[in-house]
């Protein structure tokens, strides 16, 4: 039976009412901590709901956020069984958000984070300027609110105030990373995924993550352990991941292979090249995986969708192996990847692949490498060019047009040759824009 006075102990003495979270005060705050401990299985899962809706409102996080940390890593070191993943799955979010995982799939950059975050005082001291000059008496009520919020001390930039929430989980790490050894799969799981976000604790999680790999044997920890060197461009460790690209299991050699391409090319790697022949074995990992469909078990990296993981991955070795095979690669990780995130991979490929200067005549489709060919036939065939939501293909549709083709629908399948076939094509593109 888990002792929650001692693991909620100091919950009590925080002033939660000077705090806030998306829906105003944080007094409700500790009632959800409490009851994510909850024997009660309905209770849990709503304070878990409401904690996730209120102090992690659609990403953003609040003055409470970094206060609620320490109380959710006790819950995942020792608390009830079941609340043990779900506290790891908000911790997470609290850190990092899905944005910034989606945005960088390189992983964290920290040094630009902290360069481009702006401190309340920061923001004090600009009110201070504007109301030397104001002389609109609705415009200074606006800056002396603010000021007032700035001044006590309550983020003001969002990234700020996700940095805030970023580094009260950063503070756990040290306690945290014993469960990587812990009995449950899913808390090794979902322990070693957070791991993957903190480079600036790379001394303590690289070990840590290396020993992981070379005694786990769930290939969904393991790959994720796997991912997580890379991100963190643990070079140290290429020996190991080269000898992961021979093991049985797809998933380990996918995790492999992304893993050695992301430590050599992302900002917390030293950026030393990999090998020619270390790079050849990667690609042709990654062209296995992305030839079929996805495996029923697999990381929770990029949404979970590891077919656009891969098909940013294979971006990095432009240059690297022929271009015709990358992008026939690339191609295949377009038909497995869902119509969001094809709009921003395929969008993506064409920018660095193709003439996107406004090239006048288009280039006819036989006139294209087979590579790009490729590219083309795997958008044809693509539910994205049967969706009428503007915002899921903006991207794509724009960039497109800029290559000189067709940007959506009827235009793009008969561009390549193929029948209008299949139901509800879009046919006027001009709604696009």
């Amino acid at each position: 039976m888990v002792d929650v006075t001692d693991l909620l102990a100091g919950l009590d003495n925080i002033e939660w009412a000077e705090l806030n979270h998306a829906y105003g005060d944080a007094t409700d705050v500790p009632a959800d901590l409490r009851a994510a401990c909850s024997a009660d299985q309905a209770a849990r899962e709503k304070a878990f709901s409401n904690l996730f809706a209120s102090i992690f409102h659609q990403g953003t996080r609040y003055s409470a956020s970094p206060h609620a940390v320490p109380f959710l890593a006790r819950i995942a070191i020792a608390g009830p069984p079941e609340a043990r993943v779900d506290a790891l799955w908000l911790l997470t979010r609290l850190a990092v958000d899905w944005h910034d995982e989606y945005d960088l799939p390189m992983g964290i950059d920290t040094v630009a984070w902290r360069a481009a975050a702006q401190p309340p005082e920061e923001t004090v001291r600009w009110c201070d300027d504007q109301l030397t000059t104001e002389t609109s008496d609705a415009k200074r009520r606006e800056l002396e609110e603010l000021r007032e919020w700035a001044a006590a001390g309550n983020p003001v930039d969002g990234r700020e105030g996700a940095l805030r929430s970023y580094d009260a989980v950063r503070r756990e790490i040290p306690s945290l990373l014993s469960l990587l050894d812990d009995p449950d799969a899913a808390v090794r799981t979902r322990t070693a995924y957070l791991l993957n976000w903190f480079p600036e604790e790379r001394e303590a999680i690289v070990p840590a993550l290396g020993a992981c790999v070379t005694v786990e044997q769930n290939p969904v920890v393991k790959a994720t352990a796997l991912i997580g060197l890379g991100l963190l461009g643990a070079n140290e460790w290429t020996g190991d991941l080269q000898d992961q690209l021979e093991a049985p299991d797809p998933l380990i050699r996918w995790a492999a292979a992304t893993a050695l391409v992301r430590a050599g090319a992302g900002p917390n790697s030293d950026r030393s090249a990999p090998s020619r022949d270390t790079v050849t074995r990667a690609f042709t990992a990654l062209a296995d995986f992305a030839a079929g469909p996805r495996p029923e078990a697999h990381t929770d990296h990029n949404e979970g969708n590891p077919h656009a993981y891969t098909g940013r991955t294979l971006l990095l070795l432009l240059n690297s192996v022929p271009n015709d095979d990358l992008l026939g690669a690339i191609a295949n990780c377009l038909r497995y990847t869902d119509v969001w995130q094809c709009d921003t991979l395929a969008a993506e490929v064409i920018t660095k692949t193709f003439d996107v200067q406004g090239i006048d005549p288009s280039p006819m489709f036989v006139d294209l490498s087979r590579g790009q060919q490729q590219i083309i036939l795997a958008l044809a065939d693509h539910p994205v060019i049967t969706t009428f939501d503007r915002y899921a293909i903006y991207r794509l549709a724009e960039t497109l047009q800029a290559a000189g083709l067709p940007k959506i629908g009827q235009g793009i399948r008969g561009y390549a040759g193929l029948p209008m076939n299949l139901p509800d094509l879009i046919t006027d593109e001009t709604w696009l824009f």
